[in-house]
């Protein structure tokens, strides 16, 4: 998923408040569209959204359990899924024209990117062919647990890509039991975090291994204001 080699450098943005979920979603159309019309340059954003739940195009009825917080329709791939303080999201705005148009290839790196972040930390992130997103084994909780620890999400506009993904760095991981995430039922898989892990870090330390993480998978980065 590498950019040609005289591509300019993905804009790498990070945002140090909490964004509403309507602003963002409509920063990150008009930046889209920006992108597809080529009038501006690749974007990661990361962010951090107030708590709140998102339906994808896949949501079920009874996927929400207890709406204690806003719901809003995110019009990306895949079912529920909670977003607050705490959880590292990266809004990905890459132009598959230019990298490849294969939406498989896609979703295969932003998950190799998120396994080669955690691996930094010595967590061993896996995939799942029945269940999307990236899962650590959970052997103090039972020989067949797992946990899931970050979210996939996209949207593609004219092989311009949107949403991302959503790594649970330190959030209220009690603030899930309100939805079935992602769908997921069975008790054996439930959410987990790198601080629920055992590991004291803090998002700007997680920031900058998903930087070099993505660099090495996706090509260089420059640092923008947002």
């Amino acid at each position: 998923m590498a950019a040609p080699a005289d591509a300019p450098p993905v804009e790498w943005v990070v945002s140090d408040r909490l964004v509403p979920y309507e602003e963002a979603l409509s920063a990150m159309e008009a930046h889209v569209a920006a992108i597809a019309a080529g009038e501006a340059a690749e974007r990661v954003w990361l962010l951090e959204h107030p708590p709140l739940y998102t339906s994808g195009t896949s949501a079920k009825a009874d996927g929400v359990v207890d709406a204690r917080f806003p719901v809003f329709e995110a019009g990306r791939g895949g079912q529920m899924t909670y977003h607050g303080p705490g959880q590292r999201v990266a809004y990905v705005m890459l132009d598959l024209n230019r990298r490849k148009r294969d939406l498989r290839v896609f979703v295969a790196a932003l998950e190799d990117w998120i396994i080669g972040t955690l691996d930094a930390f010595n967590v061993r992130g896996e995939r799942r062919e029945d269940r999307v997103g990236v899962w650590v084994k959970r052997p103090d909780k039972g020989a067949e647990v797992e946990d899931k620890i970050a979210a996939i999400g996209i949207r593609v506009k004219r092989w311009v890509t949107l949403h991302g993904i959503s790594l649970n760095v330190e959030p209220d991981l009690a603030h899930f039991d309100g939805i079935v995430p992602c769908g997921i039922v069975d008790p054996r898989y439930g959410v987990t975090s790198l601080v629920d892990l055992g590991l004291p870090v803090t998002l700007p330390e997680v920031d900058a291994i998903l930087r070099r993480a993505f660099e090495d998978r996706f090509g260089p980065t420059v640092a923008v204001e947002g």
